[in-house]
């Protein structure tokens, strides 16, 4: 591709379904493209296709579309380097920025004014093996890291890792029941009952809108 061009799977204007802000007008960049294959993926739409875009073309769209808050997300968005010189441009202009990526792909380089949000993937992802502790050493207060849990299993496993590298200690931890898998009650009963220091939470967009794409 050109040079300051990404190839960008959509570009529109929601709530946010999670996190910190959740519930806030959000303006969601999706980029395409990702080296992983879930198994509880919900956009794999975003895996190909998609427009070449300028770096310039994104920002005025975003300008345009008005909101604060900005999540880059994917896909897998540092599959695409100028991912890099994006973000930094959304924060030099004032923006709130977060980053949605799956922790496979090294962090080291995020704009430290980026909320990083880690999307761990548990046994039942099937993309275990991935995920690069390295990465934990990269996390700050205003970061997060997600653990997406699709059983009890899954559920044991987040709680040992969490706990394997203090990442409660470390920033905000988010757990999450993959809708059609789990049921959220259970999953809320599970976190009660062992005290974790975690948040859990449902994907509000998936609540309001179900999956379809754009929302």
């Amino acid at each position: 591709m050109p040079k300051d061009t990404l190839r960008i799977n959509e570009i529109f204007y929601s709530l946010q379904g999670e996190g910190k802000t959740v519930g806030l007008p959000t303006t969601f960049i999706r980029l395409t493209g990702c080296p992983l294959r879930c198994g509880y993926c919900d956009t794999e739409y975003a895996f190909y296709g998609g427009e070449t875009q300028s770096i310039n073309d994104i920002l005025q769209q975003v300008a345009q579309l008005g909101a604060r808050y900005i999540n880059v997300t994917g896909g897998e968005p540092l599959a695409q380097k100028r991912v890099h010189d994006l973000m930094s441009q959304l924060c030099d202009a004032g923006y709130h920025v977060s980053l949605e990526t799956s922790g496979a792909l090294d962090v080291s380089a995020v704009d430290e004014r980026v909320i990083k949000v880690l999307d761990v993937k548990t046994p039942a992802s099937g993309e275990e093996s991935r995920n690069l502790p390295e990465n934990y050493q990269y996390l700050t207060e205003h970061d997060q890291v997600k653990y997406v849990i699709c059983n009890k299993e899954d559920f044991h496993w987040s709680k040992d890792h969490m706990n394997k590298y203090n990442l409660a200690d470390k920033c905000e931890v988010l757990f999450s029941p993959v809708q059609g898998e789990l049921e959220a009650t259970e999953l809320a009963d599970w976190v009660l009952s062992n005290k974790l220091p975690v948040r859990f939470q449902i994907q509000l967009h998936k609540y309001l809108w179900g999956d379809e794409p754009g929302k």
